[in-house]
């Protein structure tokens, strides 16, 4: 079986297991993530960095397959998933070592203290995971999951809680509204790649004006 084969399988699978998801961490996250690591790549490799596409894209397709936050706050079950699915379809030792190690540090929860992500493939497919916590998508995808979870979207008497440790922001409940204080537009300055950076200047001003437009509706001003 052939690399392109691979990547479609596991896209196949990936669908499968995820088509439907009502948190924003669904089919669709993926397959935009996907597209994005591949944008990314494209121009990335235009300045002569040395990529492997096979590492990017499974990386990508694989970095939600059994995210932490819905397994108990597990932080390696989506590399031992993604583990146990590659070899179904034999890929090398080497090939899954590397994707496996994509799909455990990619999440946002590793970049309060440091980010552990060592390949430049994992940056790129970092930097296409939180370009969709951004953006007018990523507005949608923080209120889904509020909802998803149960939360407030919006409450006054709530404060965002900064600066936060590894382990406060994985058990953290907030606001859908403080999230954005929290993590979504923290991102823009956590951009691992020139092309990714770019493309998160504009999606961040999205978000400001979306807030801005939110706290004017709130305070009855508009």
């Amino acid at each position: 079986m052939n690399q392109e084969e691979v990547i479609q399988k596991v896209a196949k699978q990936v669908k499968s297991k995820l088509e439907g998801e009502g948190s924003g961490h669904d089919w669709w996250h993926i397959n935009r993530v996907w597209n994005n690591a591949k944008h990314i790549a494209e121009k990335e490799s235009e300045s002569g960095k040395d990529l492997n596409m096979f590492h990017i894209e499974l990386g990508a397709l694989l970095h939600d397959i059994a995210d932490y936050k819905f397994h108990g706050g597990d932080e390696l079950i989506g590399g031992q998933v993604s583990e146990q699915l590659l070899k179904e379809f034999n890929v090398s030792k080497e090939d899954i070592e590397a994707v496996v190690h994509i799909v455990n540090n990619v999440s946002f929860k590793g970049e309060l203290s440091e980010n552990k992500m060592k390949s430049m493939d994992g940056k790129i497919v970092q930097d296409a995971d939180r370009l969709d916590a951004m953006g007018a998508i990523g507005i949608a995808r923080c209120f889904a999951y509020g909802g998803y979870k149960g939360g407030e979207f919006h409450n006054p008497d709530s404060k965002a809680h900064l600066n936060m440790t590894k382990e406060e922001y994985k058990t953290n409940k907030s606001t859908s509204i403080n999230h954005f204080y929290e993590k979504l537009l923290l991102l823009k300055d956590l951009m691992n790649t020139k092309s990714g950076k770019a493309i998160a200047e504009g999606r961040h001003v999205y978000m400001e004006q979306f807030l801005e437009q939110f706290f004017a509706e709130w305070d009855c001003t508009l």
